[in-house]
């Protein structure tokens, strides 16, 4: 497959949106996720409303196109969404690239969904919302 298919324009920009969301130094919940099959990393800072939603967040990312896109992409879908949101997003994004789902219905992931046909990205696309599911709750309760 051509990486032209990936790497499209759409995926270019939103790696560029980034900028919209610098990682600063007073948000109090930050996680560091690494993709184990390219090298990838994000560092994602977040602050939480009293109800437990995102407030207010951050990212430093160092990934391929696609893991900043991905990033992008995460930022901003992310707000106003609480720790067990974030965990089944995660979750339902995870079986999409395995084949094991359909697509789910975050905001604008279809423009990376080239991303599915591409093994060794898969860890790329999840590593805004690997960070993320470290500092949020998941609402699940130990048994």
């Amino acid at each position: 497959m051509s990486t032209a298919v990936l790497y499209t324009p759409d995926v270019l920009g939103l790696a560029v949106d980034l900028a919209r969301f610098p990682l600063i130094d007073d948000l109090p919940l930050r996680a560091e996720a690494r993709s184990k099959s390219c090298g990838s990393t994000v560092v994602l800072g977040l602050e939480t409303a009293a109800d437990g939603t995102i407030a207010r967040m951050g990212v430093r990312s160092q990934a391929c196109a696609i893991g900043q896109a991905a990033a992008a992409i995460f930022m901003q879908g992310a707000a106003g969404r609480n720790g067990p949101a974030i965990h089944a997003a995660g979750r339902a994004i995870a079986a999409w690239l395995a084949g094991e789902a359909d697509m789910p219905a975050w905001p604008g992931l279809s423009i990376i969904a080239a991303a599915r046909d591409y093994p060794a990205r898969h860890g790329a696309v999840m590593l805004p919302w690997n960070a993320a599911m470290q500092v949020l709750p998941s609402g699940e309760t130990d048994v």
